[in-house]
């Protein structure tokens, strides 16, 4: 049984050790450079009132 907590505890050290080494959030997020209004989504991701502009219009 000791064998198994020891293995478990070597592959979660390895695990956190290799997710801290690749960030892989990077690689996911999309910057459309072609877009010319910031969707709602990332105009709260930067602290923009995205419901300020909807209401200018």
């Amino acid at each position: 049984m000791w064998k198994l907590n020891i293995s478990l505890l070597l592959v979660a050290i390895a695990a956190i050790s290799l997710s801290r080494k690749f960030r892989l959030s990077g690689r996911y997020e999309r910057t459309d450079k072609g877009a010319r209004e910031i969707s709602d989504w990332k105009a709260l991701d930067r602290g923009i009132d995205p419901t300020e502009k909807r209401d200018k219009k």
